[in-house]
């Protein structure tokens, strides 16, 4: 017997840009080598260069800077939206879908309480959830 999932009919979502997924709390952003050397051509800056000003080290992994207001450093305040949107790291292209948001529909809730892009939308189907899902483990 194959137990389905709490989400199985799939979930809306659908970003409305309000920048609470970049803005807040402080926190981290991972960033893997590709990451880091996509965003660095997308700005015309060497990796290393892009390393530097926009990267920190949290024990062996890399995390996006933040300022002291918990803005993700690449957070256009003024448009409210990402600078580097098209090339942006894979743990900001899968929210909300993140296993720890989708362990339950308490989980969810809190989730929903929180961006007003979920359950909103066009319904993301499971296949599509799961494999969002499946490319970061935070």
């Amino acid at each position: 017997m194959t137990l389905k999932l709490w989400y199985h009919e799939g979930l809306r979502f659908e970003c409305t840009a309000c920048g609470g997924c970049c803005t807040g709390a402080p926190g981290y952003i991972w960033v893997n080598k590709a990451e880091i050397e996509a965003m660095a051509a997308a700005l015309g800056m060497e990796p290393t260069e892009f390393r530097r000003k926009f990267v920190r080290k949290v024990g062996i992994r890399r995390s996006l800077v933040e300022h002291d207001n918990g803005e993700c450093v690449l957070f256009n305040s003024q448009t409210r939206g990402c600078k580097l949107y098209d090339c942006r790291p894979r743990q900001c292209k899968s929210w909300p879908f993140w296993p720890s948001n989708l362990r339950s529909q308490r989980a969810w809730q809190t989730t929903t309480d929180e961006c007003p892009g979920c359950n909103c939308g066009p319904l993301v189907p499971l296949e599509k959830i799961q494999e969002l899902s499946g490319v970061l483990r935070v």
